[in-house]
């Protein structure tokens, strides 16, 4: 730890004295000894003049009187001063010293204000002996003349003692007051300007929370305007807007609150066209004005402090500026100089001063623990109490008072100013009465009480019209003393009241005003931890802290944030509640849906819908648009074009996707779309960069066709699109666009409808795109030297890590970065543990989670980590937690150098033990690594480093658990697939039932053909472990099939063989089960009856039949498993396996009988799925044409799960998977697509289906027989890449080959294509 804060203050030092800049003089130490003053001194030796760096004089430094928080230390610089910087001491050999401080400026010696650092009143940490020098680099400098310093620990040895220096530079400008009335009015060279480029800045000071700060208009209607609102700043711009007011210019940005602190404020305005800057007190906000103009039209002036007199009557009813503004410039000239000089009109000034004058207001600031005890009239029998207030938190006391017979308390009570009255003398009588509403939102409030005459009133912001008045029983008599934000003394005769937060000035008793300055000399009255003639509010929700608009509310010492409705969470709502792709849901075992997905995690694109189609090997994510299909293109316009705009909800998918497509189809009578006669496309259309595309879907760039000209089959074989024929009859032109750096499609401008006669119609499919390369970005650490380092992330007040990993080791360093102040560090400590580490102005934050696993289990584990300006996050798996709050005053981390991936830093390495484990690179794999939504390409980084390989094996270890029903997990380069093909399963995880419904007469028959049989029963796995032996007699065996049916009798499945052996399972009349064995050695086949249940009722019902020798396992849906045992007669031995036969038999030779006659007509009416016989899965070969099985199918079958579920599965229910879109209370509820209910009609989807298959058949031979009667003959030599062999043209050879090659195709290229 002191080796770490040790090399964070060499960095520190190294950077701040590194050479002398323009404002580095030593402000303290010129200064003559009366410069100094203080609250107390200790003794002749102390005095406060004492209390410069290094000196030894006196008693070498400053110590008070007393030691407690009440003392102070002030410095007077004679003029205004610009402080970057402080450095302490202690007092010179002694056990005086202070620990921690605060520093207050002002340039009159009154309304002091706090040195603040990100939002918050800034704790420096002193020294920690008398010797020592401790300087700070301000994060902003102070402009004041008054510097005092506030010791708030100290030495527990000795007491506070203080030797400072302030470095900085002088300071000068123009100051200028503003009474209300007077305006500056700068007036331009020309009658006209038309400005593209604006540069505005000024300082100002001011009580007042409205007025306006500067104006200028033109005549077109072009305006900006600086002005106050509630003590906040904002900015409007109109650069025009277009002669219909269909566009609107008109931009406004609120910036800054409580700006009525008498302190002064800085503002600068920067535009360029469209882009403005507009920064308040260093806090810069970027924007672009609305509109479709970039210059700033203004009429003859510009006007500060008020609007001029030449402004619209409409632009009235604003107030003008009350206060001072110095440093005014506007595109280069010094305003407030031209004033000084009197080349600015300045007619409307009564009085013209170029200084400020002081405040009358003296504010008080109480914390919770304060009390402010102010004199009064005693035995009087009038009340009159009044002040202004102003906080953030709800509720507190406001002032309290004993009377002669009870007491009055003002308080804030849910943000209302309520009276309590309680009177004594008759019956212990209570009043109460309130007024206002939401008065905890910073701005100043005026209270007025009076009680006298038998009643009271409450005037609250001096509203008389709103005035309470409340009768009272008695006459009052007021008891002369009057407590101001708290009462501790009192009594028990009430309870204990909640202290106010917050502060107040203009405090009136009796109608006098209260002498607070007497009070601060101790003359009159007393206080206790009150701060005064200093109003230290702070707007905790200026600037918003809540990310991705969550709303922001606060109370007097912290903020919180509703993330709501917003699509993120946590304490800023920072963090995505969202997967980042289709590809992760799927990784988590999720099926196909629609899902909310955020590829950039915390970055600035908001989640958005997609469907994920999880069905085949990779993962598709469709994104639709608002285009419908076959969309009529009409509304030309002047130049005969008609354009489309093409919306998605959001978009950001194809940069990371392997792959996307979208189809365009263009219908057309007599509307051409790309050839014209010159060579110009009639039809376009823009992609992703807003570029202009000329080809259409089947082509790609650089060629100017269509499909059709890609495969020489238009319908004019002069053009190059069947449209372009200019045809009367309708034609169309169709395809997938494949180039996805173009995609997706977001405007198409048809050039060809205006006419007469030309029609067209156009379709721009969904956006489609497969896989993730970001989320499957990995890099595997080979050596324990080996790391990857990159430029360092940005430093923000929140920051964001995540990432996966493996390993097989039990320490290293995953990644690390440092900077000026602050470092960052991730380690995995002894197998179990993961850390997250970081320092904020000197302090180590660490925080750490413990698996209950090993996670140097060679299986994938994720890390999140983040650090805002409230907490500290740390999450490990999505599930344990560690939280810590952050320390306040440093809020964003600023670093330097490189960001190092898999190893410490070399300059954090020092600091460690070469022995101990924090020095430990990682070894292992590491992907998807994210900081603040960008994703670090681990994979290309890794080409270019030794001893790192770009890409991971293994994630079968993780992911295999999700290949269900024995389906087999396959590694892949960038992640895994499930083999299905020796399961009964279909679908990415095996857990697709397959199935078919059989009409009456239908079968299913799979052959073990004599050749293949030995092999095809091999020594293998069943789905339940079973072996099945290398001989064709086999003595174990597992039939798992489902059916549902409502017909009986029937044969369900028939296993026979090439001797009288066989297996069969039947519905005999009565609807229940029989199994059938017939294995030799018995008269009879041994049958096991299921007597006790119909099974024929129309409900799925599952199967499972296992033998082992003479052993047999019986389980019928989720009953508990049945044992039979085949008698000692007979045979273990299934020999010569042959055939299986499903739904009915059919076959030449000895069957017995009993089957044949009983069950086997009509055959079986139902469905079936799942049928699986070892490893062999007959109704799936029969289903799926792709495989290649010795299968053969009688009658109609037609596909069906048939209703059944996997058992194998416990899928988690809508209502708690926050990931699916119909879960309960989902954030984004777009539920669009119904799906049916249960009372589907069957045969009507049979009847459906088979009419559609029929149709298919006949469309699949007509086209067949088309192709081949007009196909080219001949062959086709190339030289071109892979693809070219199966191509009908160059053009389509160079797109089968490669559908990402680039547009730089030129003129030449193209000739030759065509």
């Amino acid at each position: 730890m002191d080796c770490l804060k040790a090399l964070f203050l060499s960095v520190q030092l190294s950077l701040c004295f590194c050479g002398k800049g323009k404002c580095e003089d030593s402000l303290a130490t010129p200064l003559p000894y009366s410069s100094f003053t203080s609250s107390s001194v200790l003794g002749r030796g102390h005095g406060a003049g004492y209390g410069k760096l290094h000196r030894k004089q006196g008693a070498g430094g400053w110590s008070p009187l007393d030691t407690d928080h009440y003392q102070w230390l002030q410095v007077d610089l004679g003029l205004r001063k610009q402080v970057v910087a402080i450095a302490t001491q202690g007092r010179y050999s002694s056990s005086d010293w202070t620990t921690k401080y605060r520093l207050l400026y002002s340039d009159t010696q009154k309304n002091w204000r706090p040195y603040l650092q990100d939002g918050n009143i800034m704790t420096f940490e002193g020294n920690v002996n008398s010797e020592g020098v401790v300087r700070y680099e301000l994060q902003h400098p102070i402009l004041a003349r008054y510097i005092r310093l506030i010791p708030l620990e100290w030495s527990k040895e000795g007491r506070i003692g203080v030797r400072l220096e302030l470095y900085g530079c002088s300071y000068w400008a123009d100051v200028i007051s503003f009474d209300g009335s007077s305006i500056i009015s700068y007036r331009f060279r020309s009658k006209k300007l038309k400005i593209v480029k604006d540069v505005i800045s000024l300082k100002f000071r001011t009580t007042a929370g409205d007025g306006v700060l500067l104006h200028g208009e033109g005549q077109q209607g072009d305006y900006i305007s600086l002005e106050l609102r509630r003590a906040r700043l904002q900015l409007s711009i109109n650069l025009g807007s277009n002669q219909y007011g269909s566009i609107q210019g008109h931009t406004s940005v609120t910036s800054g609150s409580l700006l009525d602190d008498d302190h002064w404020h800085s503002v600068v305005i920067e535009r360029y066209r469209r882009n403005v800057n507009f920064t308040l007190d260093h806090h810069t906000q970027q924007f672009r004005t609305n509109g479709e103009f970039d210059h700033l039209d203004l009429d003859y002036e510009i006007s500060f402090g008020g609007l001029p007199i030449s402004a619209k009557p409409n632009s009235g009813g604003r107030e003008n500026f009350v206060g001072c503004m110095e440093g005014i410039t506007y595109n280069g000239d010094n305003i407030t100089n031209l004033v000084r000089r009197k080349k600015v009109d300045t007619s409307s000034f009564r009085n013209l001063t170029f200084s400020c004058a002081e405040s009358n207001s003296f504010p008080v600031f109480f914390n919770s623990t304060s009390f402010l005890r102010l004199p009064g009239q005693s035995d009087s029998d009038t009340l009159s109490v009044s002040f202004s207030f102003r906080t953030w938190n709800p509720n507190g006391m406001l002032m309290f008072t004993v009377l002669a017979d009870g007491w009055v308390e003002v308080s804030l009570t849910e943000g209302k100013v309520t009276v309590y009255m309680n009177v004594t003398q008759k019956k212990n009588t209570r009043i109460d009465i309130s007024s206002g509403s939401g008065l905890n939102d910073g701005q100043w409030h005026s209270v007025h009480l009076n009680a006298l005459e038998n009643y009271a009133m409450l005037t609250v912001d001096g509203d008389e019209a709103s005035t309470v008045r409340t009768a009272i029983p008695i006459q009052i008599q007021t008891g002369g003393a009057y407590y101001f934000g708290g009462y501790f003394l009192h009594t028990n005769t009430r309870s204990p009241q909640r202290s106010f937060q917050g502060c107040m000035q203009m405090i009136h008793i009796d109608d006098h005003l209260a002498d607070l300055r007497a009070v601060e000399q101790g003359l009159i009255g007393t206080f206790e931890n009150v701060s005064l003639d200093m109003c230290a509010i702070v707007d905790r929700c200026v600037p918003n802290h809540c990310e991705h608009g969550g709303h922001c509310s606060q109370t007097w010492d912290t903020f919180s944030c509703n993330c709501s409705g917003t699509g993120y969470t946590g304490a800023t709502c920072h963090t995505s509640m969202y997967q980042q792709s289709c590809e992760e849901y799927k990784n988590q075992g999720k099926s196909s849906g629609n899902y909310w997905i955020d590829p950039d995690g915390s970055g600035s694109v908001a989640p958005f819908r997609v469907s994920c189609d999880m069905e085949e090997e990779k993962v598709w994510t469709t994104l639709k648009n608002n285009l419908s299909p076959q969309t009529s293109v009409s509304r030309a316009d002047q130049e005969g074009k008609a354009v489309l705009q093409i919306t998605y909800n959001l978009l950001s998918v194809t940069g990371s996707a392997e792959h996307c497509e979208q189809y365009v189809a263009y219908a057309c009578r007599m509307s051409r779309l790309l050839h014209t006669p010159d060579g110009v496309p009639l039809t376009w259309w823009l992609g992703r960069a807003n570029e202009k595309h000329s080809y259409w879907g089947g082509s790609g760039p650089g060629i100017q066709k269509c499909s059709c000209g890609i495969e020489h089959n238009c319908t004019d074989p002069k053009y190059y699109c069947n449209c372009d024929a200019d045809l009367r009859t309708w034609r169309e032109d169709a395809g997938l666009l494949v180039y996805k750096d173009h995609l997706p499609v977001r405007q198409v401008v048809v050039g060809d409808t205006a006419r007469p006669g030309s029609e067209a119609k156009l379709t721009v499919g969904p956006l489609r795109c497969q896989g993730d390369r970001n989320y499957w970005n990995a890099a595997s650490f080979t050596s324990p030297a080996s790391y990857l380092h990159f430029l360092s992330f940005r430093g923000e007040t929140s920051i964001d890590i995540s990432f996966y990993f493996k390993t097989s080791s039990t320490h290293g360093v995953f990644l690390e970065n440092i900077g000026t102040n602050n470092f960052l560090h991730i380690e995995l400590k002894g197998a179990t543990v993961v850390s997250f580490s970081f320092d904020v102005g000197g302090e180590l934050v660490e925080l750490s989670v413990r698996s209950p696993v090993p996670l140097n289990n060679d299986q994938w584990h994720r890390v999140e980590a983040e650090k805002n300006i409230k907490e500290a996050v740390l999450q490990l798996n999505g599930q344990y937690r560690d939280v810590r709050t952050t320390p306040q005053g440093h809020t964003k981390m600023e670093f330097y150098g490189q960001l190092f991936v898999g190893k410490k830093s070399i300059n954090m390495a020092e600091c460690f033990d070469s022995a101990s484990s924090g020095q430990r690179g990682f070894l292992g794999c590491m992907r998807a690594l994210k900081i603040n939504g960008v994703t670090f390409d681990l994979e290309e980084k890794a080409k270019l480093t030794p001893g790192v390989n770009p890409g991971c094996q293994g994630h079968c270890n993780s992911y295999g658990i999700h290949c269900r029903n024995g389906g087999k997990c396959i590694e892949q380069y960038n992640g895994y697939t499930c083999d299905c093909s020796l399961t009964a399963y279909d679908g990415p995880f095996c857990t697709d039932d397959v199935g078919g419904y059989f009409e009456t007469g239908t079968l299913v028959r799979y052959d073990f053909l004599p050749e293949a049989g030995p092999i095809a029963m091999q020594e293998v796995k069943s789905l339940s472990g079973v072996e099945v032996p290398s001989e064709a007699n086999l003595t174990r065996e597992e039939l798992v099939f489902s059916f549902s049916t409502s017909s009986t009798p029937s044969i369900l499945v028939y296993i026979s063989s090439r001797t009288q052996d066989y297996l069969a399972v039947v519905l005999r009349h009565n609807g229940t089960l029989q199994i059938r064995y017939c294995l030799g050695g018995l008269t009879e086949p041994y049958t096991i009856d299921v007597d006790h249940r119909n099974m024929a009722n129309g409900q799925p019902h599952s199967v499972n039949i296992t033998r082992n020798l003479r052993e047999i396992r019986l389980q019928l849906d989720h009953y508990p498993v049945s044992t039979y045992t085949l008698p000692e007669a007979s045979d273990t031995q299934f020999n010569l396996v042959k055939s299986i036969f499903l739904g009915k038999v059919f076959e030449t030779g000895q069957i017995d009988p009993i089957l044949i006659e009983r069950y086997n007509t009509p055959g079986f009416v139902g469905c079936l799925s799942r049928v699986q016989f070892n490893n062999v899965a007959p109704l799936k070969a029969a289903l799926r044409s792709s495989l290649t099985a010795p299968i053969s199918t009688h009658g109609i079958l037609v596909p069906s799960n048939c209703g059944a579920s996997p058992l194998t599965i416990s899928p988690m229910a809508s209502a708690s998977d926050p990931w699916h879109l119909e879960a309960a209370g989902v954030v984004f509820p777009f539920n669009d697509d119904k799906t049916t209910g249960d009372g589907v009609d069957r045969n009507s989807a049979i009847i459906g289906g088979i009419i559609s298959m029929v149709i298919l058949t006949v469309l699949c031979i007509m086209v067949f027989l088309i192709r081949h009667m007009f196909r080219h003959k001949g062959s086709y030599h190339t030289n071109e890449a892979k693809g070219a062999e199966s191509a009908d043209c160059a053009d389509a050879a160079i797109i089968v080959s490669d559908p990402a090659f680039t547009e730089t195709i030129d003129e030449s290229k193209k000739e030759w294509f065509i």
